[in-house]
């Protein structure tokens, strides 16, 4: 996945917290996914105006004792994108 990337929920999918799961989740028109913490504090960031270099330098500044998470967001960011949670575009 390409730094310059801008990642966006899909139209008719975004990221709520559910009292009654006691957690985030993705919802949809098919439903809905559990969002464990890790998932959480990545999707927060995808807003559809920052790239994928920015979340990952947030998250990085956030987590100093990761270690960088730069592998673990594309990682992940690319498994959204592969549930059709997320689109990516390029930049203008």
């Amino acid at each position: 996945m390409k730094d310059n990337l801008i990642p966006a929920f899909r139209r008719g999918y975004r990221l709520q917290w559910e009292p009654a799961q006691e957690s985030h989740v993705v919802l949809y028109p098919e439903g809905m996914a559990k969002l464990n913490e890790t998932a959480t504090a990545i999707l927060e960031l995808v807003t559809g105006k920052q790239d994928v270099a920015a979340i990952i330098a947030t998250l990085n500044a956030r987590f100093p004792d990761a270690g960088g998470v730069d592998e673990d967001v594309k990682a992940f960011l690319q498994s959204a994108i592969e549930q059709k949670w997320i689109q990516c575009r390029e930049p203008e």
